[in-house]
């Protein structure tokens, strides 16, 4: 009959309506083969920290090998060198030989080298995506190890963020998106932050026309609680809604500050918004057994499908605010005295957790073990890192303090001479 005929028509209307509205919502899943890139981002990260790269220290033929990896790769991927000359930004560094005197003319030139690709959308403003890769080449300078020169393969730290990257620069150099994105290699950061405070000093870009910066540094160790460390979630009043609006399994320890070890610093500084993303420290940080086969790819694997979600969820939002924030490191105060333990970074309950003790210093002289979470430092309380950090520059060489530590549900008092 008529009204069944109409009701059909309409029927008919409201279902085509449905499936257009569908079609023309923009999707914020960008699809990858993930077992391809499990594999490619292994073979990676055992290249990268393998002993022929010989620890990738900056100036060393290690650094120009690895370099030449990276390069080699961007330019397989069709993605346009970021430098007028290729792929290389070359910087040169004065070591100076006495740490403790004023520079030199007979101090030692470093050269070394960060590695750059674009990816040309037609847009006015660039994403940039960066790790550093260079290490410790055969130590002993930042080294925490305490044996004879060995090599330091820096297989998390940081070659899992430099293989990240590269794994993000495939999945999007055939994608056509809103944003431009820039891919960045930094050499230089285990010395101080060198080639990425060069780069934002010598940017083929404009700073301005930066939209965002994400830094990875050491994301190859998500631990059994899924906690991954976001740093910058202050940079822009977008960064906490959008980072936990994402569907993830991961259980978040976030800091505002724009201030950090690492490269997303030296943007924070050229007013740019920034987010790090660091899976915490661990025992074999800064040691020649920071080696490929220690590593969570599963894990490196979830923190790539969520940056593909982050950045496809913010390709067409324009560009982002930047706010300043409150950056605690700046306020860190000087302290003559350590305790010789590596803090669990992503620890957020009360206290300072111990993730790891040096041998020979303070705390192991005293009996502090792995595990242990400090409450009290003579009789200063210990809440968070800074408190930590605070109470360190209340002592002096040669004090003896009382250390209270939270060891399996007993506080446990210890006498800690330094």
């Amino acid at each position: 009959n008529r009204r069944g005929m109409k009701y059909l028509k309409s029927t008919k209307i409201l279902i085509l309506s449905i499936i257009v509205l569908f079609v023309s919502c923009k999707s914020t899943k960008i699809a990858f083969d993930e077992d391809k890139y499990m594999q490619a981002i292994k073979a990676d990260i055992m290249y990268l920290s393998s002993d022929e790269m010989e620890g990738r220290e900056v100036g060393t033929e290690g650094e120009r090998k690895a370099a030449a990896f990276i390069s080699n790769r961007f330019g397989q991927l069709g993605l346009k060198p970021a430098f007028e000359n290729g792929y290389y930004q070359f910087f040169q560094k004065r070591k100076k030989s006495n740490p403790h005197a004023d520079p030199s003319p007979d101090d030692p030139v470093i050269e070394g080298r960060n590695v750059g690709a674009y990816k040309d959308n037609g847009s006015d403003y660039t994403i940039i995506i960066g790790a550093h890769y260079d290490h410790l080449g055969y130590g002993p300078e930042g080294s925490l190890y305490s044996g004879p020169p060995a090599i330091h393969n820096g297989a998390d730290d940081n070659a899992s963020g430099v293989a990240t990257m590269m794994a993000l620069a495939e999945i999007l150099a055939t994608k056509e998106m809103e944003n431009n994105f820039l891919f960045l290699a930094f050499s230089g950061e285990e010395k101080g932050l060198w080639g990425s405070n060069f780069f934002v000093d010598n940017n083929p870009l404009s700073n301005e026309d930066v939209n965002f910066m994400i830094n990875l540094d050491m994301v190859g160790r998500l631990n059994d609680e899924n906690k991954l460390a976001v740093y910058g979630t202050g940079t822009s009043p977008i960064w906490n809604e959008t980072l936990t609006g994402i569907k993830s399994d991961f259980n978040f320890t976030m800091s505002e500050s724009g201030v950090g070890p690492s490269d997303h610093t030296s943007f924070y500084l050229e007013d740019i918004p920034v987010l790090a993303f660091f899976t915490g420290q661990h025992e074999d940080y800064h040691k020649p057994s920071d080696d490929w086969d220690k590593l969570n790819y599963d894990g490196i694997m979830d923190i790539l499908d969520y940056l593909t979600d982050l950045i496809a969820e913010l390709d067409d939002d324009g560009k982002l605010a930047f706010t300043k924030t409150k950056d605690e490191q700046e306020e860190a105060p000087d302290f003559k005295v350590t305790l010789g333990v590596i803090p669990d970074y992503l620890y957020d309950g009360k206290g300072m957790r111990i993730d790891g003790v040096r041998e020979g210093r303070p705390a192991e002289n005293a009996g502090l073990i792995k595990g242990d979470v400090v409450m009290k430092m003579g009789g200063l309380e210990i809440v968070d890192m800074m408190s930590y950090m605070k109470a360190l520059g209340a002592f002096s060489p040669g004090q003896t303090v009382k250390v209270t530590v939270l060891r399996e549900g007993e506080m446990i008092e210890k006498d800690v001479s330094f």
